[in-house]
């Protein structure tokens, strides 16, 4: 009889390590992991046994099979808890030699799992695989965002393409996917590891076939030059579907780096093309030097003159009036690569637009200089023709740079700085007196790099008081206006304008704005004890009633 019992329990310590090696092996994971889930869930159907009260601990070998339980007790001279404490007496039959405080193991006999055992077991090593399989999911992939690998459609969800990239699932969201594609079921598909991110639900892994370095990848592949670092693509842009730009440099003088992109009979760009289903690609030479990176950028159109404005991080480029449309591109998809690809807003006027922009300019400097330096016409033309496009500008440089101009000398250059610095003065004051009709407090003029046109802006916006300016984010206070240009149908560039932040025009760093920000704040700090008042203030509260005591003394002796 005791023959077959004993092969019966081989059988199952077997069928247990079997189990064990099977899951292991079909989920990629460790074995310990798998042999640790079947102990915690043996443990916790042995709590159920014998009492949720019982530290009960299992242990499974990972080679025989062999299972153990027992519980952990405590040795104490009087019992309080007879679940996890012994008496001496007890703990000597246990282990000898155990004294007090020991923790010493109670051998159990092992159980039957029940059908409801039996299932909340299978759930306990079911959820313990699936974290393990989330995390080994997450820790193969977290390293790889930036490749490109292939998978197959799984399935596709609202839009969402679901791929089955063996180990794990990914997902191309509707935004990442390449308009107009048409994917089924079971295609093989290449993309981009966007991003990992480890969420309640598991690892969650977001591909995409419409990022620009999806373009530079697949150029890595079929260009050997680029793999090798040889050939660099310094920037990218993309309207996925329809049309993308490459800047391309070689660090190689003898090789042309448009040319090995291209290849033979153009076989390398094709086939990236292909793959971004007949996007078309504009291999561009790049350039350190930012007005020739962007007549690059912006072919086929031809460029007649660029000029970079440093202060408002803009550049405008003037082109003839019959490459306006070729510039701009169709809805504005030329002008808006060229500007991704050179990160710096682009404004696109034509010759008599740029003719008109000038004398405008001209005509608007020349009458505030005549105004407010009360001179001629011919003097503030000259002033302006010479580069002088403010009156700060005009009171701050050198009398030196006046007075080298032809005609002037130095008593003219003094004069006129003199005159530009009250013209200054008077519309420091004039903002002055209307900041302060606006109500706006005086504590903001403390403030650094505040001048009172500032003030008189901020007024306008309802901000005139300290904690108004604190409450206010860096970015709400000096992000500059932006500028993008649309394209009307009548084939006419449009300027749509953000609203930016209230001192956007000022040209603020942000250094500047965060330290405004914060000088503002400051107020709010000054009001609160320190720790060393609080101290002071409790001492006064515990010395109170020893300086009242004679008075109520007195009083006692008063009233006797």
């Amino acid at each position: 009889m005791a023959t077959p019992a004993t092969s019966g329990v081989t059988a199952n310590r077997a069928e247990l390590i079997a189990i064990a090696n099977a899951v292991a092996t079909e989920k990629m994971i460790d074995k310990g992991i798998v042999i640790e889930a079947m102990e915690d869930a043996i443990q916790r159907a042995a709590r159920a046994r014998y009492g949720a009260e019982n530290d009960i601990r299992a242990k499974l070998d990972p080679n025989t099979g062999d299972l153990r339980l027992w519980r952990v007790v405590e040795v104490v001279e009087a019992v309080d808890d007879y679940f996890k404490q012994v008496n001496l007496k007890e703990a000597d039959k246990l282990q000898k030699g155990a004294v007090v405080g020991d923790y010493i193991v109670d051998p159990l006999p092992p159980i039957e799992f029940g059908r409801i055992a039996a299932q909340a077991a299978k759930q306990v090593i079911f959820q313990k695989v699936r974290d393990a399989e989330r995390e080994r999911q997450y820790e193969e992939f977290k390293d790889r965002m930036g490749e490109i690998i292939t998978g197959v459609v799984k399935r596709v969800e609202f839009g969402h393409v679901v791929v089955d990239l063996g180990r794990a699932e990914g997902v191309i969201r509707r935004d990442q996917q390449i308009p107009r594609e048409v994917v089924r079921v079971n295609d093989r598909i290449r993309s981009l590891i966007l991003n990992v991110r480890r969420e309640n639900r598991g690892p969650q892994i977001f591909l995409s076939r419409a990022h620009p370095d999806f373009m530079k990848k697949l150029f890595a592949q079929e260009v050997p030059e680029i793999y090798d670092g040889i050939i660099e693509i310094k920037a990218a842009a993309r309207d996925p579907g329809s049309r993308a730009k490459i800047g391309v440099i070689s660090h190689d003088s003898s090789i042309d780096p448009v040319g090995a992109c291209v290849g033979m009979k153009g076989s390398r760009v094709q086939a990236v093309v292909q793959e971004m289903q007949g996007e078309k690609i504009d291999i561009i030479p790049w350039s350190p030097d930012t007005a020739t990176f962007v007549v690059n950028a912006l072919q086929p159109a031809s460029v007649s003159r660029v000029v970079i404005d440093e202060e408002e991080d803009r550049i405008e480029v003037v082109v003839p009036d019959d490459q306006l449309s070729l510039a701009i591109g169709r809805r504005g998809q030329n002008v808006r690569l060229a500007s991704q690809l050179t990160a710096k807003a682009i404004d696109i006027l034509t010759e008599a637009d740029a003719s008109e922009k000038r004398q405008k300019e001209f005509v608007e400097r020349s009458a505030l200089f005549e105004k407010e330096l009360d001179v001629d016409e011919t003097l503030a033309q000259l002033l302006v023709a010479e580069g002088f496009g403010s009156l700060e500008e005009v009171a701050y440089v050198g009398v030196d740079e006046i007075a080298s101009i032809e005609g002037f000398d130095d008593d003219l250059a003094a004069e006129l700085q003199s005159r530009a610095t009250e013209a200054l003065d008077r519309r420091e004051s004039t903002n002055r007196e209307e900041r302060r009709g606006l109500g706006v407090d005086d504590a903001l003029a403390a403030l650094p790099h505040l001048n009172e046109a500032m003030l008189v802006t901020l007024g306008k916006a309802g901000i005139k008081t300290l904690d108004d300016l604190a409450d206010l984010a860096t970015d709400e206070l000096i992000q500059k206006k932006r500028q993008e240009q649309r394209r009307r149908a009548e084939d006419a560039p449009k300027r749509v304008e953000d609203k930016g932040g209230v001192l956007g025009e000022y040209g603020l760093s942000e250094a500047q704005g965060n330290e405004i920000i914060m000088a503002a704040r400051a107020h709010w700090f000054e009001d609160e004890p320190t720790a060393e008042a609080e101290v002071d203030a409790e001492a006064e509260v515990e010395e109170a009633p020893a300086a009242d005591a004679p008075a109520a003394d007195a009083s006692e002796e008063k009233d006797a």
